[in-house]
């Protein structure tokens, strides 16, 4: 029963794929779309069925498939674990993608490929639980590539723009730059342990496995530059912004609840190693304080909408590598879990605003939509309110416990996430306000066109929104419901700070934080009615800003034009060594056919001369050989 629960699982988005990608053409527009979105909700009914099951048990479900791999001291079973922690990434897994693939039956009605969007999305889904559900680092590095390659088709998808596939083509490779790291990181595992499977590694070390601390350190420094590019830290951060070249709903679903938050979920998954390893946390914890001010301090400038929540993303992200580098895997999934609720909204949101603007993502285009999309405005607002760390919205809890554990580990980090959280709600509230107040900026004929979007879009969108409202209820300070569900999979579970002084003043900073960077906004841009400039009017530091403070450009510089450089050399030698080669033969034959020219000079004493020669040269071998 419970193996054919979790195939149905695995395996229902896999029949939605192939049944899309084989008869979707046949089937019409929106018939691919339901077909899509049943199968990801099956798998979501699969998962709430065995989310129940080990919530009254306590005990992991174990679904072992078939041996896979059987060396001398080496094997791999093909093999699910549905704990506490994979099965919780499930649940908005499929979800909030059940809500996106709804939501894409709408939004994507017209496009001339519906059937082959749904296709991906469902594959991208079925690579996705089989990360999440896999026993082992194999089993997790197959669903690791399947997201990346689905992640490059949905990127792509509108293949007819260059642009789009030259964002989807960087997608893929800074991925892959990661992917290499995470591999070795596996080999190294494999060779300390025997093993790659989880309970085994654990249970390695829990019988006093001896191991060298060293080659660990630098197995774990490995599996972090894998998360780096999928979850998108510096210095693998900037495909993510320009990944925003996809359909909206690719954008809610890869980059704010799936995708980029794998390498979250693998750090988690292999707590008690990262344990093993101070120095790598630290590390982890300095790049994602260091992402998280950087990438807010972008948001800051950026005019298109999706770009400032691409932003937005990344910068999230660095919190919660900040909570895993400080120890706190609970909080850090909290965080996961409650921007997973209110930036899927802000990215449906935004989308439902360029689906009633004809394509227009530049705010200085906008404005005044609040007055006709009366539900996107509300469920973008709640969602803002939300990230921007405003009590009692889900983000202010998470945020603020990410935040507190930053402050008993390292001040310094604690003041950059909070730096960074005011630049969180100055830039989505600069959305906000650009957005949907003061007056429309756009044209006539936009403006003639604006409606509010089908219920098909808005029906996500609020759900997203209430749970962005009372997501935080699952962790609220005394209960802490989500960090008791975790301690099973949680090596050492994160330090509880009672409710004291200290505690109650950060509290008060954060959200004090926020306020100020709400009020400068709306100080800006509805007091004073600032619009930001057109690019060639911008000048300065807000350039610097505006233009990702150079860093593509720097890659471009020092990586891809020494490497372009490079192959074009080894280019030049390879072609001139064959063509050396090739017209050398060449040069001989002729040589040969011009010598053996001479010889047929029309002379008949001179060819019976050769013919007896001949004749002398073959009867003298015959007798040698006798």
């Amino acid at each position: 029963m419970e193996t054919n629960l979790a195939l149905l699982l695995l395996l229902a988005p896999f029949a939605g794929f192939l049944i899309n990608v084989f008869f979707g053409k046949k089937l019409g527009h929106s018939t691919p779309g339901w077909i899509g979105t049943i199968a990801v909700a099956a798998s979501f009914g699969a998962t709430l069925t065995f989310f129940l099951q080990v919530m009254g048990t306590h005990e992991p479900v174990m679904v072992n498939l078939f041996p896979w791999l059987r060396l001398t001291n080496f094997s791999v079973d093909f093999s699910f674990q549905l704990d506490q922690l994979s099965l919780l990434w499930l649940m908005f897994v499929t979800g909030i993608g059940t809500l996106i693939h709804l939501y894409s039956i709408s939004y994507m009605h017209d496009d001339e490929n519906v059937h082959k969007f749904f296709a991906y999305l469902n594959l991208f889904i079925f690579f996705m639980i089989m990360l999440v559900m896999g026993s082992n680092l194999l089993i997790m590095f197959i669903g690791w590539e399947g997201v990346g390659l689905c992640s490059y088709l949905l990127i792509g998808f509108w293949y007819k723009n260059q642009e789009y596939n030259d964002a989807a083509k960087k997608a893929f490779i800074m991925n892959r730059i990661g992917d290499l790291g995470f591999l070795i990181g596996i080999f190294i595992l494999a060779y300390l342990f025997h093993t790659v499977e989880y309970n085994g590694i654990k249970a390695a070390l829990e019988n006093g496995w001896t191991v060298d601390t060293t080659w660990l350190g630098i197995a774990m420094l490995c599996l972090f530059i894998g998360a780096c590019g999928k979850s998108a830290q510096i210095p693998l951060y900037t495909w993510l912004p320009d990944a925003m070249a996809g359909p909206t709903p690719v954008s809610a679903l890869i980059h704010a609840a799936t995708m980029v938050t794998a390498g979250i979920f693998m750090v988690t998954r292999l707590n008690f190693l990262f344990n093993l390893v101070p120095d790598v946390q630290d590390i982890i914890a300095i790049v994602g304080a260091v992402t998280s001010l950087i990438a807010a301090a972008i948001g800051l400038a950026q005019t298109d909408i999706k770009k400032v929540l691409a932003y937005s993303t990344v910068s999230q992200l660095g919190l919660m590598f900040l909570a895993l580098g400080c120890g706190a895997y609970e909080i850090a999934v909290f965080h996961v879990i409650t921007h997973a609720f209110f930036k899927a909204c802000l990215f449906l949101g935004s989308g439902s605003v360029i689906h009633a603007l004809h394509g227009e993502q530049d705010m200085r285009n906008m404005g005044g939509l609040r007055k006709v999309m009366k539900v996107t405005f509300a469920t973008f607002l709640v969602s803002s309110i939300a990230i921007s760390g405003v009590p009692p919205l889900a983000g202010f809890w998470s945020k603020d416990e990410i935040l507190m554990t930053a402050f008993h580990h390292n001040p310094v980090l604690w003041a950059i996430g909070s730096i960074a959280s005011i630049m969180t709600a100055f830039y989505m509230f600069r959305l906000i306000y650009l957005t949907f107040y003061k007056d429309f900026r756009g044209t006539e004929e936009q403006k003639h066109h604006l409606h509010e979007s089908p219920a098909l879009i808005t029906f996500p969108l609020i759900v997203l929104a209430l749970l962005a409202t009372v997501g935080g209820i699952i962790n609220l300070p005394g209960s802490n419901w989500l960090n008791h569900y975790l301690a099973p999979v949680i090596a050492v579970p994160a330090e509880h700070h009672a409710m004291g002084s200290t505690t109650y003043i950060l509290m008060g900073i954060a959200v004090v934080g926020a306020i100020i960077g709400i009020a400068l906004a709306y100080f800006k841009y509805i007091k004073k009615g600032e619009v930001p400039p057109q690019d060639k009017d911008i000048h300065g530091i807000t350039k610097v800003v505006y233009n990702k403070f150079y860093v593509d450009e720097l890659y471009m510089a020092l990586i891809v034009k020494p490497v372009y450089g490079l192959g074009n050399f080894c280019k030049y030698i390879v072609e001139a060594a064959l063509s050396g080669i090739v017209y050398g033969f060449g040069k001989l034959a002729n040589a040969l056919g011009e010598e053996g020219r001479t010889m047929q000079n029309g002379s008949i004493g001179f060819y019976l001369f050769i013919f007896v020669m001949g004749i002398c040269s073959i009867v003298g071998y015959i007798f040698l050989i006798k």
